[in-house]
């Protein structure tokens, strides 16, 4: 039998947006230094877990978080989401990594979250990414700012498509997810909602599977949806008076039966007109589209 003491390496954190960057690239740097009965795929999920952890333990938490890896641990993904696994079992371990770094409500919701079956670890994991956007949005919410935030996660997605380059670097899978959010940061710090920024640096590594810039869409859904309302992406030729963004507003509300959160762009190669979607509706209303119809006609007609 085995008696050695595990091995134990600690990084203490400061209350900065970066700690969770600083987490991952500790995490793996000391497992591959370990790398003895480590798996690269184990490596991985626990870098995931632990990131997850730590921006969790930094959003609802108080004082210094401590990430502490112990040698020999297959993977905190899959300790932590074994529905094989006692309830009381899982509940510790998470108690014994986050007791005293994170609130004593946060700390009792990711419990719960823990100590439910889930159908995979891979699934415990997104239940706790949801938690940790829900709660910013309702940290926003309460801030009296949720309308700052969708709107500003709207503004920030339409400049990364409007910029090729930019675009691509963000959405480029292969590339490192640390060097990605720490571009979002440098764009947004100081420059949006703190809310926003955090929000915006988790669409980097993907929300269910989407891409950066649908990932960034999905969070104006939820900060919408989080306000009761639903999201009409409106493009027009040239901006809209505040008369007219009410007009349309009121419209969509009467034909949907519920409020609407514009969320307006402008596309001069519309020409005049607008077009409007929302969900999966699309109304094109727009003088291009008519152009491209009457186009479309006449060459059906020779």
């Amino acid at each position: 039998m085995d008696t050695r003491a595990p091995a134990v390496a600690e990084l203490r954190l400061s209350e900065r947006n970066s700690s969770a960057a600083l987490a991952r690239q500790f995490t793996r740097s000391t497992l591959a230094g370990w790398q003895a009965g480590t798996r690269p795929d184990n490596i991985e999920d626990i870098v995931l877990v632990v990131s997850e952890l730590v921006t969790n333990a930094l959003l609802h938490g108080h004082g210094t978080p401590v990430v502490r890896l112990l040698d020999g641990q297959v993977s905190l993904r899959r300790a932590l989401g074994d529905s094989s696994a006692e309830e009381s079992r899982r509940a510790d371990l998470l108690t014994g990594l986050l007791s005293g770094k994170v609130g004593d409500q946060a700390l009792e919701v990711l419990t719960a979250a823990v100590r439910a079956r889930w159908s995979t670890p891979r699934e415990l994991v997104d239940g706790i990414d949801e938690l940790g956007r829900t709660a910013l949005l309702v940290h926003a919410e309460r801030a009296g700012r949720l309308d700052t935030v969708e709107d500003e996660l709207f503004r920030f997605g339409r400049v990364v498509a409007g910029d090729p380059e930019l675009a691509a670097t963000l959405g480029d899978s292969s590339a490192a997810a640390d060097r990605r959010e720490s571009l979002v940061s440098d764009l947004l710090d100081g420059k949006a909602h703190q809310v926003t920024v955090t929000l915006a640096r988790l669409a980097v590594r993907g929300l269910g599977g989407r891409g950066f810039e649908t990932g960034l869409d999905r969070l104006v859904e939820l900060a919408a949806e989080a306000r009761s309302r639903s999201v009409a992406h409106v493009t027009v030729a040239a901006p809209l008076t505040d008369e007219q963004e009410r007009a349309l507003a009121e419209t969509l509300e009467r034909t949907y039966g519920r409020p609407m959160s514009l969320q307006v762009e402008v596309d001069p190669e519309l020409i005049g007109g607008a077009r409007v979607r929302v969900g999966d509706d699309l109304y094109d209303g727009s003088v291009a589209r008519r152009l491209a119809e009457a186009r479309n006609a006449l060459a059906k007609s020779r």
